[in-house]
This record gives C-alpha cells, sequence and structure tokens, in this order.
C-alpha cells in the first residue's frame, strides 16, 4: 500500500532577495520526493521562481507585509488560518519575524499539528528600546505554540534561550547552507585588488561604517556594494561624502552574486546584528577571505585568522586595518580564501544542510505518530539523496 505524503506548508514574509529566502530555496528540491510542499509568501520575487523550479505550489499572499500595521496584520492572520485549513498540512514551518508571528498563531488555530520555526536572527536582538520589547514579549507569547525551533547558529539559539524566547529542550541549531560546487575557481585578479559587499540596505547592515573605514585606507582598492533596500540614498549619500564615488559602486540587488564574487579579492560584512548570514557563506564558497564584524553566529562561520578576519561591531578604525592588510598581501588573501572555501565545503554545503532538515521534521511526525516523509525510490536516490540516508 503507497504511503501518504505528509504534508508540508513553508511560510516566508516576503518573496525577496535575501538569506532567509536563499535558505528557503536551497532546501525545497530536497522536500519535493518527500513531502507535498506548498510555498506561500508575498510578492512575485526570486523565491516565487525558486518554486517553480522545483515544482512546488506558490501562494501569493495578499495581506502579509513586512511593517507592522494591526489592521493589515489582522487580515494576514486570517489569510494564514484559512490557507492552513483549505491545505490541512500535517508541519508549518515559518520564516522570519513577521510570518513568524502570524505563521505560527495561524498554525495553531487551525490545528496543524506541527509548528516549526526558523529564526534567522532574533528581531528583539537587533532593535534597541520600545521595539526590541514589543518583539520580545511576541516572541514569548509564541513560544507554547511552537513545536520546534530551529535556530541558524549557536550563538542566535543561547540568545534565545537566555531571552526566555524559545525552549531549550525544543531549540535546535541548523547552520545555513550554500550549493559550494555552484562556485567554480577563483578568478586569479592582478592590480587593483576588488572588495565586494553584499546585503540589504538597511539596519542591522552597517554600511556607513564601512564606508567610514574605507575612507581611512590609504590604498588602492575598488568596492562593489550589491544589495537594494530603504537605506540607498542614505548610503549613496555616504559614498559621496566620503569622497569615495571614484572607488565605490553601487550595484543595486542581484538574483545571482556568483561571477562577481568570484572576480573579487575580499568579501566584507560590516552589521551590528547578525543570524548566520548567507552571503558570508557564499563568499567562502567562492574561496574569498572574509571580513566581518564578530555580532551573531558570523565567528561560527568564519574562524578568525585562518579564514578571515573578525572585528568589533560599529569599529570603522578596527575595519580599517582589517582591510588594509588584506588589500596589501596577496598572499594572504589567496591562504585565507582557500581555508574558507575548504571549510564551507566541510561544513556548509547542500547535504549536511538538507539531512538535518529532513531529520528534524522526521522527529517531530514520529512523536505524534503522523506519517513520515516517503523514502523516494531508488530512481530517484541516486540523484538527489542526501548521504546515508
Amino acid at each position: 500500500m503507497e504511503t501518504r505524503k505528509p504534508r508540508l506548508l513553508i511560510l516566508i514574509t516576503l518573496s525577496e532577495l535575501g538569506g532567509a529566502q536563499a535558505a528557503v530555496s536551497l532546501l525545497l528540491p530536497g522536500l519535493v520526493d518527500r513531502f507535498e510542499v506548498t510555498l506561500a509568501a508575498h510578492g512575485r520575487g526570486p523565491l516565487r521562481d525558486s518554486a517553480e523550479a522545483a515544482s512546488v505550489p506558490y501562494v501569493e499572499l495578499k495581506h502579509v507585509r513586512r511593517a507592522i500595521n494591526p489592521w493589515q496584520d489582522a487580515l494576514g492572520l486570517l489569510e494564514l488560518v484559512r490557507l492552513s485549513r483549505r491545505l490541512r498540512p500535517d508541519i508549518v514551518h515559518v520564516h522570519s519575524s513577521k510570518v513568524g508571528v502570524l505563521g505560527r498563531l495561524a498554525a495553531w488555530l487551525a490545528r496543524v499539528p506541527v509548528r516549526v520555526y526558523t529564526v534567522h536572527g532574533w528581531s528583539f536582538a537587533a532593535y534597541d528600546g520600545l521595539a526590541g520589547r514589543v518583539y520580545l514579549w511576541l516572541e514569548r507569547l509564541m513560544r507554547p505554540l511552537t513545536t520546534a525551533v530551529v535556530c541558524v547558529s549557536e550563538a542566535t539559539r543561547r540568545q534565545g534561550v537566555a531571552a526566555r524566547a524559545c525552549d531549550d529542550a525544543r531549540t535546535v541549531v541548523i547552520h545555513n547552507a550554500v550549493e559550494v560546487g555552484s562556485f567554480g575557481a577563483r578568478f586569479e585578479t592582478t592590480g587593483t585588488p576588488r572588495i565586494i559587499s553584499i546585503g540589504r540596505l538597511a539596519f542591522p547592515k552597517d554600511f556607513v561604517t564601512l564606508l567610514t573605514a574605507l575612507a581611512r585606507i590609504d590604498a588602492d582598492y575598488r568596492v562593489s556594494l550589491v544589495g537594494d533596500g530603504p537605506g540607498v540614498d542614505e548610503v549613496a549619500a555616504a559614498v559621496e561624502a566620503s569622497g569615495l564615488s571614484d572607488r565605490v559602486e553601487l550595484l543595486g540587488a542581484r538574483r545571482t552574486v556568483t561571477e562577481l564574487l568570484t572576480r573579487s579579492d575580499v568579501f566584507v560584512l560590516s552589521s551590528r546584528s547578525e543570524g548566520f548570514p548567507v552571503s558570508i557563506l557564499e563568499a567562502m564558497a567562492a574561496g574569498l577571505p572574509v571580513v566581518a564584524t564578530d555580532v551573531g553566529g558570523i565567528a561560527e562561520a568564519v574562524v578568525d585568522g585562518e579564514t578571515g578576519i573578525l572585528v568589533p561591531a560599529a569599529d570603522p578604525q578596527a575595519l580599517a586595518a582589517a582591510l588594509e592588510e588584506l588589500i596589501a598581501d596577496a598572499e594572504l588573501r589567496r591562504r585565507l580564501g582557500a581555508a574558507g572555501r575548504a571549510r564551507a565545503l566541510r561544513l556548509f554545503d547542500t547535504p549536511r544542510y538538507r539531512a538535518a532538515q529532513l531529520d528534524l521534521y522526521r522527529r517531530e511526525l514520529g512523536r505524534l505518530q503522523l506519517p513520515a516523509p516517503v523514502t523516494p525510490s531508488r530512481r530517484v536516490l541516486s540523484a538527489s539523496a542526501e548521504p546515508g540516508e
């Protein structure tokens, strides 16, 4: 008798470019042979394209948005309850803070048995004052409604447990990942070193500190800033004010950054708060040395002095010194970059990531005696299964 595939509904706030979206896109191809998967998000961005490529039905959410709006959020909650009742999933897996709250509450109201929340970074830790306190209150309110919490780094897990935003016994760490093999050999550049930074132009990314640091460097270099967001005008003004217009180019959002990375020499990420940035993993996979602020789980990816250089947040002098060291030493760049690629291949490649997610689903379904993920046929296994399955 054929076993029914468990039904899995994945929710994320926006179908845009970002680390959470990249994590979901990477997961989808490993799920379709084992689950009846549906993906829902607001908008028609790259995540919808990923769903179509994986033959996963995509539901475009109308009322779920990033900005907090009580009336819109109430409509979003109702929309998610109706979607959950229509699809009757065995698992709802939510990503990102907004849908993390609305999605878990909707799944509980719709009596979905397994409710998983992936934390890509705690909002209460990223924001000060009233906003931070509200986010923390919401996380504590949702905690009893959550079957399992996935943190993308050990640092994120410790932070959540200490703040009582998640339960120790129901929280696991699954690091983000990248398709390391999709990054070919890096071009050996000559002449002026090229620095690249990728991220949404908005807090908690700190491009202003990065530009302040770059203005302190007395060397020849070029910089590409990749990303878009509400802070684009502020960043453009900071480029002008720092006298860097002839060195820094704003490239906007890019759906793929593989070629840009392989033609660069140094990757830099200046942030005030992070979970476990996919952009850093992409840079490591491309064989680039990484300069980054030591926040969140970044130190779990970048080994200081071995695969890159870590500096304190909001410290332009330390950031400038680290970049200047790598600009001046091509051999150091090659050594750190090669070590970073090897580390990415060993710890942050796709098979390990997909297998960990599948193990979590199996555990939660088994605990409630629900249908287990279907084991693909031998023909499918040979093409797409994870090692050891």
